[in-house]
């Protein structure tokens, strides 16, 4: 036959599918995509092809050539044979046949510029190597590529049939709908795509589109088969084959898959809180996890984030982040100094009492240590440029405790009138920080106002029904503690105690009173304390009974 092919010049996307780099375009000014099978004439009309976009080559006159191995792939003569496959001068011709076993096209691929194309027409071909095999069987494995159905089929001994997809990861999908029959005909079909981004996705899909089970993934640690058979890697590839596993959507685990590393360290840090109360129920700040702070005015929040702010400095070897969302970064440093000194210094009139020499004693084992780092806020500034703060301060200056007071103000950066929606949406993109950064990160959420008789200022006992836009808090954070705090009361004792509630566990489960703290006037300190209103509960208990 006369060699008047056309000449390729160039591969790259197809405009009608979206593949990036199956459409042809050859020096006729035509093109073609292996894709999709559309044909692009020289003046930009486009439709399905009826001829190739060869020159002179019509489906009644395919190219014969000669069969022989193919040394570069490793490939036999036995395999070549079995499959058609044949070459002529640089060219070997992969041969497809419709469904009355008629040859309709070749495949042609040029060794020397590793260029190929279509003789005939491609979309009456079946699947690749598919006249030769029964349509019954245990096992039938599907490649992406014709070279890996010959490189597959070799390397398992020619027991089992072995196939391949027409037009590569792109057109899998289409392939395998039209072939389904055939193919569902099988017990198991094994889908051995390439192990690249393009041929994981293409076998999941691929696997969908068949009964639970079906499919069988194999996942290779080489590129493709041929790959394999090249290195001669045999023993691995059939090992890999028969570990092949059904496919299972993205999120579900098998859980015996796991079980070897069950007890092996994973990158979770603890600290325990300053409190043994908290301690007993919570078990101690975990990194990974998000911890909700709640209370109402004058219950001790600020209070409790300073003592946690110190504590953390103090019991690791972490940098932390401060978000003090209400305060500039001089109060800031001020309220730190004051944990280390025991005194309220952050209160201009007892700062006055102290000379500079004296106050830097409380600034080296705090704000000198160089491991905090404050959030400046002057100015206007969007919420997502404050999570990307936030990401900053965890990735670039390994800050592993994150402080963020509070969501309220946070919120109010946010679109819209909605408060509800607007915190169900910040708490989405905290918690995906959070497991973005694996940080640990503490949270001020406000109250609700108070409703009834007994207010918040009166010690109302704190529920997760209380909490601004509570469902996403509750349901997102991994605990939610809560600080009450009676302030009307006529005991000094009580009117400076804050009752701690654990409201949610996710860790241990365990809720309810963990701790009561004492706030002391004159250093400003937080103090753990047995439960002082224990007499008067027993007294109130009595009388519900008399």
């Amino acid at each position: 036959m006369e060699d008047t092919k056309a000449k390729v010049v160039s591969r790259g996307p197809c405009n009608s599918c979206g593949s990036s780099d199956a459409n042809v375009l050859y020096d006729t000014n035509t093109q073609y995509c292996f894709s999709c099978n559309t044909y692009t004439k020289g003046d930009g009309s486009m439709g399905q092809e009826q001829t190739s976009p060869v020159r002179g080559v019509y489906q009644n006159s395919l190219t014969q050539g000669e069969f022989a191995a193919i040394p570069a792939r490793n490939i036999s003569l036995a395999t070549c044979k079995h499959y058609g496959v044949t070459v002529r001068g640089d060219k070997h011709y992969y041969p497809y046949y419709d469904e009355s076993n008629s040859l309709v096209a070749n495949k042609v691929r040029q060794v020397s510029n590793k260029a190929f194309f279509v003789e005939g027409h491609l979309p009456k071909g079946k699947l690749f190597g598919q006249n030769k095999f029964n349509n019954r069987g245990k096992f039938v494995t599907l490649c992406e590529g014709e070279i890996d159905a010959l490189s597959a089929y070799e390397m398992l001994g020619s027991k089992w049939p072995v196939l391949s997809i027409k037009s590569g990861a792109q057109g899998a999908i289409k392939d395998v709908k039209a072939n389904y029959e055939y193919l569902n005909g099988f017990d198991k079909i094994v889908v051995c795509f390439d192990n690249d981004e393009h041929g994981r996705k293409a076998a999941n899909q691929v696997a969908q589109v068949f009964e639970p089970n079906k499919c069988l993934i194999m996942k290779m640690d080489m590129k493709d088969a041929n790959d394999y058979l090249k290195a001669g890697k045999r023993e691995a590839f059939v090992r890999q084959w028969w570990d092949s596993k059904p496919y299972t959507p993205a999120g579900i685990v098998n859980l015996a898959d796991i079980a070897d590393s069950l007890y092996d360290e994973d990158d979770v840090e603890t600290v325990l809180y300053p409190y043994n109360g908290l301690n007993d129920k919570l078990f101690g700040i975990r990194t990974g996890e998000l911890v909700t702070f709640t209370a109402g005015t004058g219950a001790g929040k600020s209070s409790m984030m300073r003592e946690l702010m110190y504590h953390l400095l103090t019991n690791t070897e972490h940098n932390i982040g401060i978000f003090s969302l209400e305060e500039n970064k001089k109060q800031t440093a001020f309220h730190l100094m004051s944990v280390a000194a025991s005194d309220r210094i952050y209160i201009k009139e007892i700062r006055d009492k102290y000379s500079k020499e004296e106050l830097r004693k409380f600034e080296d084992p705090t704000i000198r240590t160089g491991r905090y780092f404050a959030f400046d806020h002057f100015g206007s500034i969007t919420t997502d440029e404050i999570l990307n703060r936030i990401r900053y301060m965890v990735k670039a200056l390994d800050c592993k405790f994150i402080i963020l007071d509070h969501l309220s103000i946070l919120v109010s950066g946010l679109e819209g009138e909605d408060e509800r929606r607007n915190i169900d949406q910040m708490m989405t993109k905290l918690r995906s920080l959070v497991e973005e950064t694996r940080c640990a990160m503490l949270l001020v959420s406000h109250l609700r106002r108070a409703s009834g008789d007994k207010g918040q200022e009166q010690g109302k006992e704190i529920s997760l029904s209380m909490l601004r836009g509570s469902h996403s808090i509750a349901q997102i954070s991994d605990a939610v503690i809560a600080m009450e705090r009676d302030q009307q009361a006529t005991d000094p004792i009580k009117a400076n105690t804050t009752t701690v509630r654990v409201l949610k566990n996710r860790y241990a489960g365990e809720t309810g009173v963990a701790a009561y703290l004492l706030y002391d006037r004159d250093t400003g300190r937080m103090q753990e304390i047995d439960n002082p209103f224990e007499s008067d509960q027993d007294l109130e208990d009595v009388g519900e009974f008399l």
